[in-house]
């Protein structure tokens, strides 16, 4: 975590990022703290695509990423979560490697090249792991790297494969998720990709607003007005009826304090028409 700072000053804000996520600052980066600092930063930052709906810029760099999560309270998609992310991980050691993928949609063909990033992390007793704090819905610890058979998690059940092409294959239950390209990225190289992901009528992350976050029981998701609670297994939908309430949500359940209600945006298509 470089922010042109003294040492001291960089400590002082990858223990900032550390309280943000209710976490202790590990001894060393082993493979039992990137698991500990996995689940911790799922069970605190929401995946979010609110600053899309609100007019915010996006700026994949550490300084940016860092202080919306820290600073501001916030989360973010996949970029903005695991960019975040690596930057903690390698202020503590790890050595992070950034992935890009491409996901799967529902016909079963991979999206656009940088659709998302993933993370490789190398801990300080050999471990080699595909960590993403920023899927939404998906692994509560990071997936062994190198492991090809099944990999059991409170999330599902994982299995990385390899394609003909050399890429990695993500599934959960048996279903695709995404490919990885095995290649280091840097932040940058995915500027393309979020820039398409905020700005283009097919994204959906332009069609619709989504904040969720893991509990400790389940999970929780505001969608526009609706409110949906899982918990043991047992979901609880609630529509909420007035913007003081869906403010109340977001301030109660995530931790984010909005001054007006998100409303989907419109996005430009390619022809320069607005399209909802």
């Amino acid at each position: 975590m470089d922010f042109d700072r003294t040492s001291d000053q960089t400590a002082d804000r990858t223990d900032a990022y550390l309280r943000r996520i209710g976490a202790e600052r590990p001894a060393a980066p082993t493979t039992r703290a990137l698991r500990d600092l996995h689940l911790a930063h799922l069970r605190a930052v929401p995946f979010e695509n609110l600053s899309i709906h609100l007019g915010e810029n996006i700026e994949l760099t550490d300084d940016a990423l860092v202080a919306k999560v820290v600073d501001a309270h916030r989360g973010g998609f996949c970029y903005e979560l695991n960019g975040a992310f690596a930057a903690l991980l390698t202020s503590l050691g790890f050595e992070v490697t950034l992935l890009q993928a491409r996901v799967y949609d529902d016909t079963g063909n991979p999206g656009i090249p940088y659709d998302h990033l993933a993370l490789r992390v190398r801990t300080s007793d050999g471990g080699d792991w595909l960590a993403d704090v920023g899927f939404g819905t998906h692994s509560h610890f990071p997936l062994a790297y190198g492991e090809r058979g099944e990999q059991q998690d409170p999330g599902g059940t994982f299995r990385i494969t390899e394609t003909p092409e050399g890429d990695l294959d993500v599934s959960r239950d048996g279903r695709a998720q995404y490919v990885v390209d095995r290649r280091p990225r840097a932040l940058g190289d995915f500027t393309s990709g979020a820039w398409w992901h905020r700005t283009s009528p097919t994204s959906h992350f332009t069609r619709s607003l989504v904040c969720s976050m893991l509990t400790g029981t389940g999970r929780i998701t505001l969608s526009g007005r609706t409110l949906t609670t899982t918990k043991d297994g047992e979901r609880h939908t609630a529509e909420l009826a007035t913007d003081a309430e869906v403010l109340d949500a977001y301030a109660t359940h995530f931790g984010i304090a909005l001054k007006q209600v998100p409303q989907v945006r419109k996005a430009v298509s390619p022809g320069g028409d607005a399209t909802s």
